[in-house]
C-alpha cells in the first residue's frame, strides 16, 4: 500500500485532531445549552478551515524537505482536491441533519449533542470504510469502475430528486424504531433514555432525541458510501485519502450552525453536487483510457460549487 504517510506524519495528524476534537467539544461544545450564533458559527468554521489549510502547508513543506518539490506539489494538490471534494459533499448532509431537526422539532440548544455524537460517529465510520476501501482497491482495480458508476447513477440520481423532500413519516428505520422501542412524547432536555415509572416498576424510554441521534448516524453512513468513493478519483494514498476526509468532517458541527439559517438560499448547491459527483464518477471510468489530471479536477469541482452557490443567491434575491 503506497503511502507518503510516515509514522511522523501520521503521529501529527493524530495528534492534530485529537487537539480539534478537545477543542470542539469541551471549547466550542462545552458549557450551558444555547443558540450558536450565526456569527459564533461562522467564526469556527474560519477556525477549521484554517487549521486545514496550515495542515496542507506543513505537508508540502516537509514532502519538500523529505521527498522533493515533485512529490510535495502533487500529494499537497490531492490534500486539497479532497478536501474540497468532501467538505462540498458533507454540505448535503448538513441539509439533512437541518431536515430531521425541524421534523422532530429540535430546538437548536439542544441539537448540539446530537451533533457531537453524528460528527464522532462519521469519524469513526470513515476511518474504517476509507482503510477498508483503500485495501479492496489494492487488491482488486476494477472495484474503481464500480465505485464509479455508482458515483455516476447516485449523481444523477441526486439531480433528478433535487427538488423532492423525502417523507420522513414513512422512513422505514423510524418506523421500526417506533415499532420496537417506547418513544416519549415530548423532549427531555438533552437526554436520549429516560424512565418511567409503570405499575410500580421503572420503564425506560427513549426520547425523540435519540431517534434524531440513530437517523444522523444513518445518515452519516449514508453520505460515506457516497463520498468516499469519490476521494479514490483522486489518489488512493491511504495517508491522503483519510487526513482529507477527517479534516472535512471536523468543523461540521460549526458549519451546520452556519447553514441552519440560511438553507433556503442555498436552492440549487444539489444540482451542483450532483454535479460534482457525475463528474468524478465520469473521471474513476477513464482512469484507465485517460487520467485527467487533479489540478483541472480542483478547478471543475470549485467552479461547479461556486457556480451553484452564486446562481443560488441569485435566485434568492429575485425570490
Amino acid at each position: 500500500m503506497e503511502t507518503v504517510g510516515s509514522w511522523g506524519l501520521w503521529a501529527t495528524f493524530f495528534g492534530v485532531v485529537l487537539a480539534m476534537l478537545a477543542i470542539d467539544l469541551f471549547v466550542v461544545g462545552g458549557g450551558k445549552q444555547h443558540r450558536v450564533s450565526v456569527r459564533e458559527a461562522g467564526i469556527w468554521t474560519v477556525i477549521w478551515i484554517t487549521v486545514s489549510a496550515l495542515f496542507a502547508a506543513g505537508l508540502w513543506a516537509y514532502l519538500d524537505h523529505t521527498a522533493g518539490r515533485a512529490v510535495a506539489d502533487q500529494k499537497a494538490l490531492e490534500f486539497v482536491t479532497g478536501y474540497l471534494i468532501e467538505k462540498s459533499l458533507a454540505v448535503d448532509n448538513l441539509f439533512v441533519w437541518l431536515m430531521l431537526f425541524n421534523f422532530f422539532a429540535i430546538p437548536m440548544e439542544l441539537q448540539k449533542r446530537v451533533l457531537i455524537y453524528g460528527v464522532l460517529g462519521a469519524i469513526v465510520l470513515r476511518t474504517v470504510m476509507i482503510f477498508a476501501g483503500v485495501w479492496l482497491i489494492t487488491q482488486f482495480h476494477w472495484l474503481l469502475y464500480v465505485f464509479g458508476a455508482f458515483l455516476l447513477i447516485t449523481g444523477i440520481k441526486m439531480w433528478w430528486f433535487a427538488d423532492q423532500e423525502p417523507d420522513l413519516a414513512s422512513n422505514p428505520l423510524l418506523r421500526w424504531l417506533r415499532g420496537h422501542l417506547k418513544v416519549t412524547d415530548s423532549l427531555d432536555g438533552e437526554r436520549f433514555v429516560v424512565f418511567r415509572e409503570e405499575g410500580g416498576k421503572l420503564v425506560r424510554y427513549v426520547t425523540p432525541l435519540f431517534l434524531v441521534l440513530v437517523l444522523v448516524e444513518f445518515s452519516d453512513i449514508i453520505f460515506a458510501v457516497d463520498s468516499i468513493p469519490a476521494i479514490f478519483a483522486i489518489t488512493t494514498d491511504p495517508f491522503i485519502v483519510l487526513t482529507s476526509n477527517i479534516f472535512a468532517i471536523l468543523g461540521l458541527r460549526a458549519m451546520y450552525f452556519l447553514l441552519a439559517d440560511m438553507a433556503d438560499r442555498f436552492a440549487l448547491l444539489k444540482y451542483g453536487l450532483s454535479m460534482v459527483l457525475i463528474f468524478i464518477g465520469v473521471k474513476m471510468l477513464l482512469i484507465d483510457i485517460y487520467k485527467i489530471p487533479v489540478l483541472f479536477s480542483l478547478g471543475v469541482v470549485a467552479a461547479i460549487i461556486g457556480t451553484s452557490v452564486i446562481l443560488s443567491l441569485r435566485q434568492t434575491r429575485q425570490r
